[in-house]
């Protein structure tokens, strides 16, 4: 389009808007200034048009019939109390259409602790399934055949247990290691920036990753070794550019961890995969992939590959988490849908879609089938499979995709500057920037400016009750603790501790290989725990130091009046009682992820209370201490993983047992609203569910604790 034409197309849009033409330009969270028109102009730098899909740069996807060939994987990630249960629904959703297993842990497992831990109360069959030895993997996987069916399992900080108890039940399944498929998450690095479900030490940490790499490249060929994950970071807050530019310099750091042990890049290089959220942007998630793929290729080139195989970015996809609402939940079943055609228009080689009911519970069977069939639909009903990459040649699309291309591979360069992504990790720099998107996200939010659907517009007068699953914590605990004694009274004490103590060896001495050694302790029946304490004896836990960013979300709401009245009651409160009231943030349980919890720390320090963000994996005991320690009005209980019903009840009773009922509890997160009442009855003063706003809860927050100074 000539200039002067587009100039003239500029003044007749900004007669149609009359006094609002700023309403013509969006800048989004990622820094990109979106205009209402792009034509071909916009093309000029995008160096990357002109390529076929299969082909250098891979930007319009890996392989070159794409879905006309062979339609994505469709896969849903589920783990429900026990291997039995899981099991069952797995045989269930691979009978109707599924085609892979994807499994999701408990946090114990995660955690590497078994059942019987007494740290991990409240957390066993929670948000996953609980998995203590090869016993119950044989039971997970009962009658899914190994050989043809392929299983990603999401495990980062006892990748080691797991994976060695997945190749032992494969083998006593009749199948040998080279003949299982799937992928381990096996992402370190992502969960020191966001997730936190790790174990050791970043060095150490990064030697598992190295030694799977090294392990599965000569022993499975048909095993991809790690899924490098911008998902968690995305759900943590992360921008686009963010979640592109940190989980491509990760996949950078493994890459130079597996060629530190002597392997050749092309013995690896295509067993590596990628691991994306999608969300509500729905064309510029789409240009994420397409840009992840091009820099990708940028990336491997460095390491000099023979093979044009091993500069391909190849990922699975999840719809987001954070974007499904509590209130007016049917509506996550539209986001999901918008947020899944976004992934398969992207390229994803598979795709998990995310249940409605995932903002309030675990999914039930129901809301599972219409995620599922959400996927189904896609690749039976819209035709989106007969064209290969139908976005390319999209003015807008292909701009987004050079412009994201740019301002990633801009903070890859900062993240190189600093030593490399395992640096950067260990100064915090990819998780003050995540924490500080996701604050400033929220305070957009808050103010009406980010519109979510049936929670800040359009909301509905009374919300319905809908059916959840709830999960009987303490039997599966009880049941997993059984098979547990029984597991250990009839394996050979000495095969046990030779194999435990062969591992501790080549922890020790950095020699050998530490899957190789585990997979005989996992043979020997030595439980998830007993692996992960063997390691832990040589390189200890990883204590995460809780840092709360400031100064984001009220210069952000600094216009909202309601924000400014708060704020000034809460100045006149101070001024009368001479301190400001004091809230500690806490995280009780193995429940790692603190998205909530550091943006109601660094939005309530704004507002002017006195926050102390508590650390992580606190148990209902030590959180009482702490609180009594610091002489809190209030502890804030920041629950995502269902073991409120178990560790909330604890902390009041613990509180009451040291004398210190005076000290008022809440918590927020995903709970259930059938449970409130529940909680209420076990002293906690007020729950806040997802979608509340801030300002709203510190008001609520203020006015508890008003309430009990009047009152004393």
């Amino acid at each position: 389009m000539p200039d002067t034409t587009m100039m003239d197309w500029r003044a007749l849009a900004e007669r149609e808007l009359k006094a609002s033409p700023e309403k013509l330009f969006w800048n989004t969270p990622e820094g990109i200034a979106v205009k209402p028109l792009y034509t071909a102009h916009d093309l000029a730098s995008a160096s990357h048009l002109g390529s076929l899909p299969g082909f250098e740069p891979f930007v319009r996807g890996p392989r070159a019939t794409m879905y006309a060939g062979r339609p994505w994987t469709i896969r849903q990630y589920a783990g429900f109390s026990t291997a039995e249960a899981s099991n069952a629904f797995y045989r269930k959703a691979l009978a109707a259409g599924q085609q892979g297993v994807s499994v999701a842990f408990d946090l114990a497992t995660h955690r590497g602790y078994d059942s019987d831990h007494p740290r991990v109360v409240g957390d066993v069959g929670k948000a996953g399934v609980a998995i203590d030895s090869v016993e119950d993997m044989k039971v997970l996987f009962d009658g899914i055949p190994l050989e043809k069916v392929s299983v990603s399992m999401t495990m980062n900080g006892a990748v080691i247990p797991i994976l060695a108890n997945f190749i032992v039940a494969g083998e006593e399944q009749g199948v040998t290691r080279d003949k299982l498929s799937g992928t381990i998450q096996n992402d370190i690095l992502k969960e020191f920036m966001v997730r936190n479900t790790y174990i050791y030490p970043p060095e150490p940490s990064m030697r598992i990753v190295a030694d799977i790499i090294e392990y599965t490249a000569k022993e499975m060929p048909n095993f991809n070794s790690i899924s490098i994950s911008g998902y968690h970071m995305q759900e943590a807050g992360a921008t686009l550019v963010q979640e592109l530019a940190f989980t491509l310099a990760d996949g950078r750091e493994y890459v130079r961890a597996a060629l530190k042990k002597g392997l050749d890049v092309d013995e690896f290089a295509g067993r590596l995969s990628f691991f994306f959220a999608i969300g509500m942007n729905f064309f510029m998630e789409a240009a994420k992939l397409r840009a992840a793929r091009l820099l990708w290729t940028r990336i491997m080139k460095e390491f000099e590959p023979k093979k044009a195989s091993s500069l391909m970015l190849r990922t699975h996809c999840q719809t987001s988490g954070v974007s499904l609402a509590e209130q007016d939940p049917y509506n996550n079943i539209i986001r999901t849908a918008f947020e899944a055609m976004s992934a398969v228009l992207g390229g994803t080689q598979s795709l998990h879609t995310n249940s409605f009911d995932e903002a309030i519970a675990l999914p039930t069977e129901f809301s599972s089938r219409i995620a599922r069939n959400t996927q189904l639909i896609l690749q039976h009903e819209t035709g989106v499979t007969k064209v290969v990459d139908p976005l390319a040649g999209s003015y807008y699309v292909e701009s987004l995709t050079a412009e994201l291309a740019e301002k990633a591979w801009a903070l890859m360069e900062e993240v190189e500057a600093l030593g490399g992504m395992t640096k950067a990790v260990s100064e915090g720099l990819p998780k003050r920037l995540i924490e500080a998107a996701a604050t400033k996200r929220q305070a957009a939010v808050d103010r009406g400016e980010d519109v979510i659907v049936g929670v800040n517009k359009y909301r509905l007068p009374e919300e319905a009750d809908i059916e959840t699953l709830d999960i009987d914590n303490k039997a599966v605990r009880e049941a997993q603790i059984r098979r547990l004694d029984r597991t250990r009274l009839l394996r050979d004490p000495k095969k046990w501790a030779d194999a435990i103590a062969t591992l501790k060896q080549v922890s020790r001495t950095g020699e050998g290989n530490l899957l190789a050694a585990a997979v005989e302790a996992a043979r020997a029946r030595a439980s998830v725990g007993e692996i992960s304490d063997a390691l832990r004896d040589t390189y200890g836990d990883h204590d995460a130091i809780p840092e709360v960013v400031g100064d984001i979300y009220g210069p952000a709401s600094e216009k909202d009046p309601q924000y400014q009245t708060l704020k000034a009651r809460l100045s006149e409160r101070v001024r009368k009682a001479g301190r400001k009231p004091k809230i500690l943030v806490a995280k009780l349980g193995q429940d790692g992820h603190d998205r909530g919890a550091k943006v109601i720390a660094s939005a309530f320090g704004d507002i002017g209370f006195d926050v102390l963000a508590g650390p992580l994996f606190q148990t209902p005991d030590e959180a009482a201490d702490l609180a009594i320690e610091e002489e809190v009005d209030v502890i804030g209980v920041s629950s995502l993983a269902a073991g409120h019903k178990t560790l909330m009840p604890e902390l009041v009773r613990q509180l009451k047992a040291k004398g210190a009922e005076h000290i008022i509890v809440i918590c927020g997160g995903v709970i259930p609203r059938k449970d409130y009442n529940f909680l209420q009855e076990h002293g906690v003063s007020a729950i806040f569910g997802p979608g509340t706003n801030v300002v709203d809860a510190a008001r609520a927050v203020l006015d508890l604790a008003e309430g009990r100074l009047r009152n004393e």
